[in-house]
């Protein structure tokens, strides 16, 4: 065997200077020679920790095994078989937390680059300009709705039609993809690779309505009265504020708000489009996430002349993927860590003008097993800011639980589900995805789709709740 690189394949991408005056792709993929190259570090383990490592249950060696022999079109065919959005998950996907993490190789070197091996095969898939369409199985009769077009549920419908089962996907915004639309941003994952895979499900059977606010045009109990099941995966939309003085000031923002207005609604491309977002020349981003990197790195597109994460622990706790935080350094976002904004600070017109901050030190683990921020007392400091976004979560939107008192939720508003099944308390009704567990990632929703397309494909077959 040939003495496998001890680090992965490196990947081109633009340069900083360039890329934070462009919305175009920061990362531009492999080409097919430094695909079999990186492939080919892949040692085929006879107990292959990875496919365990994978929410969606992809067989990552049978994939790679496919890249090396250049045969790329069986080894599309086989990732899709458990993962319709490929193109997605290659691009955005915590691997270095996942299938990564468990890799043998990367017990003693850089572990394989299974994301971007994934990305290469969609890509290279796209490129081709032909994607194959399986043929559609016996119908069985049953009607699934699906309730929300983010991650979770085109999983699920993906899967549900798929086994024959007809399935219509309700949309309560005018496009569809939830968070992969309106919450990351063009740069990190363009949309027309999105709508492509969209595109891929309509051909499959899924029949998609957009503008369709369930709880309000439709509850599910009427839903239920058409469909032998429905599957919620309304993901995760109210945002948390910190609850300080100064918070409704002009100019501060929730992260979805603000990524809302750059990407689903295109202010990043004003006047062409008409949406209108307040650039400012410094802006202050509170969190820590990929979130929190995508507002931060979004403001300098804008034309922000200072973009600064403001972040209660230090880098070593941050929860955003490392080559978020990496691409963030790149481009000249200025990290002020161990600080937690007390206060925001207004002009005589009620706009926001400074952020005052409390100095923190670190104490003992929370339940999160990072270490605790403590405030240091008289310890405050201010900074000019002219614009303020606060990434430091969200909850489900209470929608669907106020207009449907039969099902259960918890204490942070998601809706109770059973992590294997999908089932809810009220009979008929699954979830899954940031609906159930809060907000999470793209492929840990997408996991609880496929598993949540068993339990009903289960439940419409026995009729057993």
């Amino acid at each position: 065997m040939a003495k496998i690189s001890p680090k992965k394949t490196p990947m081109r991408e633009q340069p900083p200077k360039e890329r934070i005056h462009n919305y175009d792709e920061v990362p531009f993929g492999y080409s097919p020679e430094e695909a079999v190259i990186e492939a080919q570090r892949c040692i085929q383990c006879k107990k292959p920790g990875c496919i365990a490592g994978c929410p969606v249950e992809i067989d990552i060696p049978g994939f790679i095994r496919y890249i090396t022999e250049k045969n790329f079109k069986d080894g599309i065919t086989l990732l899709k078989g458990k993962n319709i959005l490929p193109a997605i998950c290659g691009r955005v996907c915590p691997q270095e937390e996942q299938c990564e993490k468990v890799c043998v190789v990367g017990v003693k070197n850089e572990p394989v680059a299974i994301g971007r091996l994934e990305r290469f095969l969609a890509d290279w898939e796209r490129e081709q300009g032909e994607i194959d369409i399986p043929s559609k199985p016996k119908s069985s009769g049953k009607k699934v709705a699906i309730v929300g077009a983010g991650p979770a549920g085109i999983t699920a419908a993906a899967d549900l039609v798929r086994w024959g089962h007809k399935v219509d996907m309700f949309e309560a915004l005018h496009e569809p993809g939830g968070v992969l639309v309106y919450g990351i941003p063009e740069f990190r994952l363009p949309k027309e690779i999105v709508f492509r895979e969209i595109d891929f499900l309509k051909q499959l059977g899924v029949r998609l309505f957009t503008d369709s606010v369930i709880g309000m045009v439709r509850s599910i109990d009427e839903l239920l009265e058409k469909y032998n099941a429905v599957f919620l995966g309304t993901g995760a939309g109210l945002p948390w504020f910190l609850q300080v003085p100064g918070e409704n000031l002009n100019g501060i923002y929730s992260a979805n708000e603000y990524l809302t207005r750059a990407n689903l609604m295109k202010a990043y491309l004003f006047p062409q489009y008409k949406t209108p977002i307040i650039k400012g020349k410094r802006i202050a981003t509170v969190g820590g996430g990929n979130v929190a990197m995508d507002c931060a790195r979004t403001a300098l597109r804008l034309g922000a002349e200072k973009s600064v994460i403001i972040y209660r622990r230090t880098r070593k706790e941050m929860p955003a993927r490392d080559e978020e935080i990496h691409h963030a350094e790149e481009e000249g976002v200025i990290f002020q860590f161990l600080s937690n904004p007390a206060a925001f600070h207004g002009d005589d017109r009620n706009w926001v003008s400074e952020v005052e901050c409390i100095r923190m030190k670190l104490g003992e683990p929370d339940d999160s097993g990072r270490r605790r921020p403590v405030p240091i007392p008289d310890a405050n400091f201010r900074m000019p800011i002219d614009v303020a976004i606060i990434a430091i979560g969200n909850s489900p939107n209470p929608l669907i639980p106020s207009t449907t008192p039969d099902i259960e939720t918890g204490k942070w508003g998601n809706i109770v589900a059973d992590p294997e099944s999908g089932k809810t308390s009220k009979k008929g009704v699954f979830a899954g995805g940031d609906v159930a567990t809060g907000a999470a990632t793209v492929i840990l929703a997408m996991g609880a789709g496929k598993k949540s397309a068993r339990g009903i494909d289960e439940y419409l077959r026995t009729g057993v709740w």
